[in-house]
């Protein structure tokens, strides 16, 4: 690959000026219409927090902000679709889904949108299963399958083998630290687990 990773962060948009970011390379809002807007700021702090896991171990890397989380962190099936297909379409080599659905009724069109990454070599990386809940589109052939691992190291992950034979990769579910804030009240869970491996993709440390 000649050039920086190029990742797109599919979130609640990203504070830029967090002094965990330093920066984005670009970006874009999609709202629940399917509409693109430029206003990629971050107001929630999801898609923030997560950027920041990324860039802690990818300081290189060129992260672009997919906003499709506005004032809470939901959204319909539309614009993530939408925002997958932005990604591919603007020549990301990563993207970060720190989110999923279990509901079965998306199946559709997450496969066929998971197909289209997988045919341009782009590693989509997201949540496979939570506390039993299997979540699309991350349990798809095609995704980067991540699960939580609390006892993994943060700078570490793990290989599980899946039933279908595809690799699971386990992950810590803590974020970037915060000076002066215990661990057990910052944000944490299988975000971070995504979080964690794509951010170790992007530095090369895993392929």
């Amino acid at each position: 690959m000649k050039g920086p990773v190029r990742v797109a962060v599919i979130d609640s948009g990203v504070h830029a000026g967090h002094p965990h970011i330093n920066g984005v390379a670009g970006g874009v809002a999609i709202t629940r219409d399917g509409r693109e807007e430029a206003d990629y700021v971050d107001r929630i702090g999801h898609g923030t927090a997560v950027t920041a896991v990324i860039r802690e171990k990818a300081p290189d890397a060129e992260i672009f902000a997919v906003k499709i989380f506005h004032d809470r962190l939901a959204t319909r099936i539309e614009p993530l679709v939408r925002a997958i297909e932005w990604s591919v379409a603007n020549g990301m080599h990563l993207i970060n889904l720190s989110l999923g659905t279990s509901n079965p009724d998306h199946e559709a069109a997450l496969r066929a949108v998971v197909e289209r990454v997988r045919g341009q070599g782009i590693m989509l990386v997201a949540a496979h299963e939570d506390a039993g809940v299997r979540w699309l589109p991350g349990c798809l052939p095609g995704t980067v399958s991540v699960a939580l691992d609390w006892d993994c190291p943060r700078d570490e992950y793990r290989i599980d083998m899946l039933p279908d034979g595809r690799t699971l990769y386990r992950a810590s579910g803590f974020p970037r630290p915060i000076p002066g804030v215990p661990p057990e009240r910052n944000l944490q869970g299988i975000s971070f687990a995504v979080a964690n491996v794509t951010g170790i993709l992007a530095s090369g440390k895993l392929s």
